[in-house]
């Protein structure tokens, strides 16, 4: 009991700065009535007026009504690296109106100590609140309690409510993105300006049936010995092919901790290898995963079933950046026991000087020739900005110039991949995800898979 009126009378109650205004007031006016006696009955009538507001005020704070609930609605899990919605159900449970002062105890990932919502109920409201958090890392985020600071209008007064409102929620890879282009699955090509068709190439050699002929077929695919089984014109008829084998080979080198944007290099193509397994899937191919560093990491067999989407989130959830160098040796000796049939290889990572290539080009080179590899890597763009400026003394010539050397460097990269017939996607971080996708798309319209 005794507990319990300390909360009451101590630990939740704060003045506010209207109540130290209105006893500061007072103390000036009974300083004054030393000077000028007069005041002294009016000093004395604002004391016992202020005394008996701060006691109303009290009255009303502590003893009518419940006191204001809170709760915290949101998703079971977050999309990292997008925004994500979080509400908060205010009630008032009192028949007065309240201003409140609501703090959201935020997972220390976001390192925020400054938070806070102004909001007023009338007495009996409810009131729903949206806010956005953007996540830029994966793993577990721990919200703490919602804390509400309830004052009358009279606001001389205010008390402290602590809501237990604890919860765990996992950051996942950006499923948000994954579903904004599940629309890519079409045979289209996406741009930043809308769809643009692909012409496709040829046909499939896929064969799905024989039929018999009809203005407008193709004469090509006539079958003779059915055509002469039948005694009328018989053509062969195709469909795209399907279950094609698509591998994500993911970095998790030291080049790929990065930050871009508030993400890592490695956030990215986990965020873009989410999207373009779904792609893959929604177009029927077989899609797996394989990561690596200076040890071999998860690996996840190709499959198409519904199921593999949430195998490829799961699996995704848990990788970390190495602080060590890739070994491209040990990643060709599982893509070569691992992978027997011919796959697409999508390989995120990253290259930063032609050293760096050279040193791993002869394990590259050994992939291609039995999968089609696609390297994909990142332009440096803080670099692109600094070769964008306008130089005015030394030091920012010599600043410029070594950046446009190292961009030329990256171009070179492109230049040598090529010239082995290795494909390569150089790209801004932030677009990696539509230019993979679009990359993807291409070859599947070119059945170069």
């Amino acid at each position: 009991m005794l507990k319990k009126l300390a909360d009451m009378v101590y630990w939740n109650l704060f003045f506010t700065i209207r109540f130290y205004l209105a006893g500061g007031l007072c103390i000036i006016i009974f300083v004054l009535s030393f000077f000028y006696r007069p005041l002294a009955v009016v000093s004395f009538t604002l004391l016992w007026i202020f005394i008996l507001l701060v006691g109303i005020d009290y009255l009303f704070l502590f003893a009518i009504g419940r006191p204001p609930g809170a709760k915290r609605l949101l998703s079971d899990r977050l999309s990292n690296g997008d925004e994500n919605k979080v509400e908060l159900q205010l009630r008032n449970h009192q028949p007065f109106t309240v201003d409140l002062e609501i703090i959201d105890e935020l997972p220390v990932q976001f390192q925020k100590r400054d938070w806070l919502l102004r909001h007023r109920l009338k007495g009996g409201e409810q009131k729903n609140i949206l806010y956005n958090l953007r996540p830029a890392e994966r793993g577990e985020y721990h919200f703490g309690r919602i804390i509400l600071y309830a004052k009358t209008l009279l606001g001389l007064l205010m008390r402290r409510h602590n809501i237990e409102a604890g919860q765990m929620v996992p950051v996942y890879p950006s499923y948000m993105q994954m579903r904004k282009y599940e629309l890519l699955s079409k045979t289209t090509i996406q741009t930043e300006q809308g769809n643009k068709r692909m012409r496709k190439l040829g046909h499939s050699m896929e064969f799905e049936q024989i039929k018999e002929y009809v203005r407008g077929d193709d004469i090509r695919t006539i079958n003779w010995k059915a055509t002469a089984r039948k005694g009328s014109l018989m053509v062969n008829n195709y469909t795209d092919e399907k279950s094609q084998q698509v591998y994500c080979l993911i970095d998790k080198g030291r080049l790929m901790k990065m930050p871009f944007g508030g993400l890592s290099l490695l956030d990215y193509a986990i965020n873009s290898t989410l999207v373009l397994a779904n792609v893959c899937l929604q177009k029927q191919d077989r899609v797996g995963v394989l990561s690596f560093a200076s040890r071999m990491g998860s690996i996840l067999a190709a499959d198409r079933k519904p199921i593999q989407r949430e195998h490829i989130l799961q699996l995704l959830y848990n990788q970390q950046t190495h602080f060590m160098e890739s070994d491209y040796e040990m990643l060709y000796m599982q893509v070569r026991n691992r992978i027997k049939h011919r796959s697409l290889l999508v390989l995120f990572t990253n290259f930063e000087s032609m050293s760096g290539l050279n040193r791993q080009l002869n394990y590259l080179r050994a992939m291609a020739k039995h999968h089609l590899l696609m390297v994909v890597f990142f332009e440096n763009t803080e670099l692109h900005q600094l070769s964008g400026l306008q130089a005015e003394n030394l030091e920012e010539v010599y600043v410029k110039t070594i950046a446009e050397k190292f961009e030329f460097e990256k171009r070179l990269i492109v230049k040598e991949l090529r010239k082995h017939g290795i494909l390569s996607i150089l790209t801004a971080p932030e677009k990696l995800t539509i230019n993979t996708v679009n990359k993807y798309l291409e070859l599947k319209a070119r059945q170069a898979i």
